[in-house]
C-alpha cells in the first residue's frame, strides 16, 4: 500500500496553511506531503495510522507529523453517517521546515524547536497540559493574518518543545529519518546499525564506529538513548517487518528473516512486546481498515 503524495496549497500571500475541517473526508487517504502537519481534533473520532503506528483518536487528540512521514486517520462510521450529531472538527496547519529562511532553525535561540522538527519525523502526540494551550493558540491561529500567523505558529511549536507531554508514534525502524543527537557517535550508531540490522552486528564494531572502549558501549548507549542497544535494535528490526506487513508481498516466514531474526518463534514474541499485536493481527487491522478507502 504505497502513500501517495498530497500537494499542499497554502494560498495566496501565505506561506503556510491554515484551515478548518468540518468534514470526516478531507485527504481520507493514505498519504505523505513535504510539510510539516499539525493538527487538532476538535471534534470527531477514528482510527489513526502514522508511520507503522496503529492507535485510536479522539476529540482533544494533537499530533505533530514531520516530512515524508505517511499517515491517515480514519474516522469511525457514524460521521458518514446523517446523524447531525456526529460532525467533525478538525484545525490542521501544513508548513514547510524551512519556510521562514534556511537559517532560521540554525539560530541558537531556536534549537528546541529544531528538535522537536526532527522528533516530528516519526510523530509526535501531544498529551498533558500541553494539549489545552496549543489548541487555544491553534484556535487564535485561524484567524490571525500578516506576521501574527508566523508569530503564533514560533509560538505553538515552542510551547510543545517546552512541554514534556509528547511521545514519538512510528518506530525508528519505519522512518529513515532518526532523531539527532548531540553526540556525534549516536548519529554512527543509528546510521550503522540502520543499513546493517539484518546481520549480527558485534559490540567491537559499534564501540570503535563511536570512538569508545566496548567495555563503555553500554553504559554509553543508554545514557544517551535512555534505552539499551538491544532494545534499539529490536525496535529496528520490527518497524522493518511493519513496513513490510503493511506492503504485503512476502509469507510471513520469509518477512521474518527479511527483518533480521534469526527464528520465526523470536520475530512473534517480541513483535508483540514491541506493537502490542502479533504480526498477522497487525496486518489484518492495517489492511481492514484501510481497505475501506477504496470503496468510498
Amino acid at each position: 500500500m504505497r502513500p501517495q503524495l498530497l500537494k499542499v496549497s497554502s494560498g495566496p500571500a501565505r506561506s503556510f496553511s491554515v484551515r478548518q475541517d468540518l468534514v470526516p473526508s478531507i485527504n481520507n487517504k493514505w498519504h505523505y506531503h513535504p510539510e510539516v502537519e499539525l493538527l487538532h481534533f476538535e471534534k470527531g473520532s477514528g482510527t489513526q495510522f502514522i508511520g507503522d503506528n496503529i492507535r485510536p483518536f479522539n476529540a482533544g487528540d494533537i499530533v505533530l507529523v514531520g516530512a515524508y512521514l505517511p499517515h491517515y486517520w480514519r474516522f469511525d462510521d457514524i460521521y458518514f453517517s446523517l446523524d447531525k450529531n456526529a460532525g467533525v472538527d478538525i484545525r490542521v496547519a501544513h508548513f514547510c521546515e524551512n519556510f521562514w529562511g534556511n537559517d532560521f532553525l540554525q539560530l541558537p535561540e531556536n534549537k528546541s524547536i529544531k528538535t522537536v522538527l526532527e522528533k516530528a519525523r516519526r510523530g509526535i502526540q501531544i498529551t498533558g497540559k500541553v494539549k489545552k494551550q496549543v489548541a487555544e493558540i491553534m484556535q487564535r491561529l485561524l484567524a490571525a493574518e500578516g506576521a501574527k500567523r508566523i508569530l503564533l505558529l514560533i509560538e505553538v511549536l515552542n510551547t510543545i518543545a517546552e512541554g514534556d507531554h509528547t511521545n514519538c508514534l512510528s518506530s525508528i525502524g519505519f522512518s529513515p529519518n532518526v532523531e539527532e543527537s548531540r553526540n556525534d557517535g549516536i548519529n554512527i550508531i543509528y546510521e550503522y546499525s540502520l543499513a546493517n540490522f539484518k546481520n549480527k552486528i558485534p559490540i567491537d564494531e559499534l564501540a570503535e564506529l563511536a570512538g569508545i572502549s566496548p567495555n563503555s558501549f553500554c553504559r554509553y548507549f543508554k545514557a544517551r538513548t535512555q534505552k539499551t542497544y538491544s532494545k534499539f535494535l529490536l525496535e529496528i528490526k520490527v518497524g522493518h517487518a511493519c513496513k513490510l506487513l503493511i506492503e504485503n508481498r512476502l509469507p510471513l516466514k520469509q518477512l521474518c528473516y527479511e527483518s533480521g531474526f534469526n527464528n520465526f518463534a523470536n520475530f512473534h514474541k517480541y513483535f508483540k512486546q514491541i506493537t502490542g499485536k502479533s504480526p498477522l493481527n497487525y496486518q489484518r487491522e492495517f489492511i481492514q481498515v484501510k481497505s475501506k478507502v477504496s470503496y468510498e
